[in-house]
């Protein structure tokens, strides 16, 4: 996936694209429905803003929002719900300190009350249910905070999703406005717009599937509503500042793109409550779960980007991957497993990789983790061969679910799973020879790993797939330095690039790095599995910064062992280690708070006025068949808002799709105005957008455009930047029939 980041995005305007709310009330809303006067409040004065993240509306919320009147307080008759002990283990606090010497008594309590409890039970549930509604809460705030989306009018709502958030949202809308769900399905797997003039199933190319199924639920909940007359969503006209004209803004879950990002938020909310029971059952207390899910709160920038981009394919699949590895590891750890365990595992692998191309480097990479545990022992040969053969079922499930697209056959992924099994039915014969344990080790893991390779190799040529950038390709590109115009388009992105140096600090800080340093240290032979995939996802995150969403949460996870008696039970005889404990969540709280509070103070309105001119100009001023080219971010708006076809797109796998981005981004090299013209026409092009910060921009040395094109095509390097030619006069090959302050539409001559 290429794009700009959130950050680049709201630099790339003319003016701010997200303004403080709170220094103007910029929209304000004017009931719609006929019989309600039309009625404008003026902005009344600031509240304070409260310390926690409410859903609830304020009483003034700038921006136009109805006003509330304040909440009333209850009266309360003084009365205790529950009896307080008297302390009896210390005459310290006595006095006016004996109410929070009481406190602390109950807390103490509470606390060993969790540790002792297991997994299993109503309470477990109800609270794996409490941190899936705090945390489905959490993300539709901040959601809300960042671009005031109740606000947006539905254009503005569109634009919002850049880049390749906005190609996949526009499948969805192609079967939400389709006459019948069928018609719009067929309609997105015969597509002309997205690579005009070539016809593409986009469902095969870019994943999908959740597109089609929130589509189907979407249609089947407003028809559902609409047979028994009940409304789906109130719109509104909303003043905008000026130059801006009024919108109409709705709001509900019949409206398209709340029911979309609503989806999400939700299907991420209950990742959190599997988040509860992964790290209570790994640490055999709910305590270790609640541990897990302070972790994360405490960490969450670090954890997820959903509440900033919730169309990418990690907000569908990664909730899965949770899912899946807690199901691993009730089969590691259970002695006897059904066939549900198994049957379970099947679909979470299928579930995993079907919205996420990205999905099976990521299986790969646990693959790898469990094969040292077969070669060691530490997993029977039976119980590790039914692993595999459920992988390898995965992998055909999904082979034939995306219309044999034959990734899935060519990738380290599969290479590895067949490769084990080979050595599974061979481990036998390779015994007979006598060699030593150790030499038996080697000669497993050199077997594997060199076979993955040339297994992956093969298929890969046989298949005809080896042109496409994979994960893999981008790592190997980080190690060995390697550069062209394809790879430094990925790595030249923030969230391609390495690690921050500031990330592990942000880790110390909240004390997670240096509880998952102890317990990693003590539990290395016991939980080897975890082990060993935190350091495979530690590698991947330190070479492409984007990775960390697996790191950060499975540290997350691996912090509730520090409850674990299984491995610390030789210390809880010792000391009082609940008071450890609670001292280092106390600990973590300090910096988890000023995180979380970072996260609630982010208050913006989405604006991107130049953009809003740009699609407005093409939707009124342009025939419905006129083909644009473009850079891939505004080329995503210009097909989800607009409908017109475009040559290329922001999903950069393709080796075809790439060689027609160079093609189409070549207006921001040296070449001459006439050689990009025809190349342009070849691919029956009718206008291009030129974007004026693309021929300045440099995210950092080596990536401005001009300099990845000099990587390229030296034999230019002397020759004028063509982006300035163009700016200056685009005659005799192009002519500007539109410009604002970022954007200009070249039409070919």
């Amino acid at each position: 996936m290429v794009g700009q980041t959130r950050n680049n995005l709201r630099g790339a305007a003319s003016g701010p694209s997200h303004s403080l709310r709170s220094t103007q009330a910029r929209r304000r809303r004017r009931a719609t429905e006929a019989g309600e006067p039309e009625l404008e409040e003026e902005p009344k004065e600031e509240v304070n803003r409260p310390e926690l993240p409410l859903p609830t509306r304020r009483g003034n919320l700038p921006g136009g929002a109805r006003s509330y009147s304040p909440r009333r307080i209850r009266k309360l008759k003084t009365q205790n719900c529950v009896p307080v002990e008297m302390v009896t283990r210390t005459d310290l606090l006595n006095g006016r300190f004996q109410f929070l010497s009481s406190f602390l008594e109950q807390l103490w309590d509470k606390a060993q009350l969790l540790q002792r409890r297991q997994v299993s039970g109503k309470g477990a549930f109800c609270i794996a249910v409490f941190v899936s509604i705090l945390h489905w809460v959490h993300l539709i705030t901040l959601f809300e905070n960042d671009r005031h989306f109740s606000h947006l009018s539905a254009l503005e709502r569109e634009m919002t999703f850049r880049t390749e958030m906005g190609l996949y949202y526009s499948y969805f809308k192609t079967i939400v406005e389709a006459p019948s769900f069928l018609q719009g399905l067929w309609m997105i797997m015969n597509d002309r717009l997205t690579e005009y003039p070539l016809v593409i199933n986009t469902v095969k190319r870019f994943h999908l599937y959740p597109e089609v199924i929130i589509a189907f639920c979407y249609r089947t909940f407003v028809g559902i509503m609409n047979l028994f007359g009940l409304e789906t969503k109130t719109c509104w006209n909303v003043t905008r500042i000026e130059p801006l004209n009024e919108v109409q803004s709705c709001e509900g879950l019949g409206d398209p793109a709340c029911f979309y990002v609503g989806v999400i938020f939700i299907l991420n909310g209950i990742m959190m409550g599997l988040f509860f029971m992964y790290g209570a059952y790994l640490s055999g207390t709910q305590l270790g779960g609640i541990i897990t899910v302070l972790c994360y709160f405490f960490n969450h920038g670090e954890a997820t980007r959903v509440m900033w981009t919730p169309p990418l394919r990690e907000s569908f699949s990664y909730p899965f991957l949770v899912l899946q590895m807690y199901i691993l590891t009730v089969i590691l750890r259970t002695t006897n497993n059904s066939r549900r365990h198994f049957i379970a595992l099947c679909l979470s692998n299928v579930a995993f990789m079907l919205p996420w191309q990205f999905a099976q480097f990521i299986l790969f990479t646990q693959i790898a983790s469990l094969f040292p545990m077969y070669i060691v022992g530490y997993i029977e040969p039976n119980k590790f061969q039914k692993i595999i053969h459920v992988n390898l079922i995965s992998v055909f499930l999904c082979f034939v679910f995306m219309f044999g697209n034959p990734m899935y056959l060519s990738s380290y992924y599969s290479s590895s799973l067949l490769i084990t099994l080979v050595i599974i039915l061979k481990r036998n014969k390779i015994q007979r020879f006598g060699v030593s344990e150790l030499h038996f080790w080697v000669i497993q893991g050199s077997a594997w790993f060199f076979g993955t390779i040339i297994l992956k190799f093969l298929t890969s040529k046989i298949l005809g797939v080896s042109d496409h950038i994979r994960l893999s390709d981008l790592i190997a590109a980080r190690i060995l330095r390697y550069t062209d115009f394809d790879t430094l388009i990925y790595t030249c992105a923030p969230e391609f690039d390495f690690m921050e140096k500031e990330t592990p600090v942000r880790y110390s800080k909240t004390l997670l790095l240096p509880t998952i340093l102890v317990i990693t240290y003590f539990v290395f032979k016991k939980i080897i599995f975890h082990t060993l995939q935190l350091l495979a996802f530690t590698s991947l995150a330190v070479l492409i910064m984007r990775l960390k969403l697996f790191l950060t949460p499975h540290m997350c996870v691996m912090a509730s062992l520090i409850c674990s008696r299984r491995l610390f039970g030789w210390l809880f005889c010792r000391v009082r280690f609940m008071l450890v404990i609670l001292s280092v969540v106390t600990i973590m709280s300090i910096q988890g708070y000023v995180n979380l509070h970072n996260q609630w103070s982010i208050i913006g309105e989405f604006n991107n006025l130049p953009q809003e001119e740009l699609i407005q100009w093409i939707k009124y001023n342009t025939r419905p068949d006129a083909v644009f080219a473009g850079a891939m971010p505004t080329m995503a708006s210009v097909k989800l808002s607009t409908l017109h076809p475009i040559v290329n797109h922001p999903h950069y796998e393709d080796a075809d799709l790439r060689a027609r981005t160079k093609i189409v981004y070549s207006a921001y090299s040296r070449k001459s105005a006439k050689e990009v013209r025809d190349k342009l026409v070849e691919l029956h092009v009718n206008y291009y957008i030129l974007e004026e910060a693309w021929c300045v921009v440099r995210t950092k040395p080596g990536c401005s455009m001009l300099e990845i094109w000099d990587v390229e095509d030296p034999s230019n390097s002397a020759n004028p930047p063509l982006c300035s030619v163009l700016l200056k006069d685009a005659r005799p090959y192009f002519t500007t029939v539109f410009q604002n302050s970022m954007y200009r539409v070249l039409k070919l001559n």
